[in-house]
């Protein structure tokens, strides 16, 4: 098809026609942050044209030459936006053969050679070398694999979580817990946080400037480490915590009893646990069914994030530990303590949210 007709002599630009789907993703594409620069110029250039802009306006308006204006009014007016993309180019002769890329992908996507737990491009050459007599340099296999999107160097985490049946079922009686308590009873969301470390930095920092965020010395000097045991109030958002030695079931129920002797008798007392191994020891069954007003109610397997005193820990790192700086153990205690009891002089419950955004304190 012609880019161009002769009107009375004179070359008429062709015609330029925009649904309403390809103009919407022209317009996206044009003022697109993240698109290449020639991919928003090409999008500018065909809605001018679709608005009537000539293509010497175009030009002036864009800054670009006319011939580059006809191209791309041309290509889309034959391909749509297909035509917008680059073409193509046959470039320089393969180096390598077919065997050559599938020796490389079989070692990239194969375990690598004992000890070694990550593939190199250079150690993927080297096995190539040794499988098709092919030598081959660490740059050329990096752009095979980056042709390939393949990228043996990195590791994402994945969790394999076993088989629970009820899964759902178990959560959604724990999101039910916190939207409509039991009337008359406590209820309250328990678990451990260990091994915060007191660490102190070799120097002082930097604080934050004009342009320049504020700047922390890397070396620090460990003073020992703390654990706590917290309990939220599910209903007000206080929280009580206790410092423990040790994480075990004796230490959990101690703490169990202690907030037992504070509940007035004749309280029901529910609490949401995760499956640590403090919490579901025999030690700590056999005092549930000693105390028959507690009730316990745990998440799913690898759902600890459904326990709503994790959000509390949450607060208290970004807070207090994550650019805190500790001269000794008491030192953070002292601090540990001092953050929540300035957060419950205002504390607030939790509000929990169906709509994909994190969980918030009320407002």
């Amino acid at each position: 098809m012609n880019t161009c007709t002769l009107v009375g002599g004179a070359v008429a630009a062709v015609a330029v026609a925009l649904d309403e789907t390809a103009r919407k993703v022209l317009e996206r594409l044009a003022v697109s942050a993240k698109a290449q620069v020639r991919q928003a110029l090409r999008a500018r250039i065909v809605l001018a044209a679709a608005d009537g802009l000539a293509n010497a306006e175009i030009a002036r308006e864009l800054g670009i030459a006319v011939n580059t204006v006809r191209k791309w009014r041309g290509r889309f007016a034959q391909h749509g936006t297909d035509g917008l993309k680059d073409a193509r180019r046959s470039g320089r002769p393969k180096i390598y053969d077919d065997r050559v890329r599938v020796a490389i992908v079989a070692a990239a996507t194969s375990a690598p050679p004992h000890p070694v737990a990550t593939w190199t491009h250079r150690a993927i050459a080297e096995r190539v070398a040794g499988t098709v007599f092919a030598a081959i340099s660490a740059s050329h296999v990096g752009r095979i694999l980056a042709d390939l999107d393949l990228k043996p160097h990195k590791v994402r985490g994945w969790l394999t979580r076993r088989d629970t049946p009820d899964f759902w079922q178990r959560a959604e009686h724990i999101c039910d817990l916190y939207r409509d308590p039991p009337a008359g009873a406590l209820l309250l969301s328990i678990d451990e946080k260990t091994a915060i470390a007191a660490r102190s930095r070799k120097h002082p920092g930097r604080p934050a400037t004009m342009g320049q965020a504020a700047r922390q010395e890397f070396e620090y000097v460990r003073h020992g480490t703390a654990s706590l045991v917290a309990a939220l109030d599910v209903r007000t958002g206080e929280v009580l915590t206790e410092v423990i030695a040790r994480n075990n079931a004796t230490t959990f129920t101690g703490f169990l009893d202690r907030i037992d002797t504070l509940i007035p008798r004749g309280t029901d007392i529910h609490v949401v646990l995760d499956n640590g191994s403090s919490h579901t020891a025999k030690h700590t069954k056999a005092w549930f069914t000693a105390h028959p007003r507690w009730t316990a109610h745990f998440t799913p397997p690898h759902a600890s994030w459904l326990n709503q005193v994790e959000l509390v820990f949450s607060a208290l790192t970004r807070s207090v530990l994550r650019h805190g700086d500790f001269t000794s153990r008491d030192d953070l205690i002292d601090k540990l303590d001092s953050y929540i009891i300035n957060r419950n002089e205002t504390a607030k419950p939790f509000r929990w949210t169906y709509d994909g955004t994190p969980l918030k304190e009320a407002a």
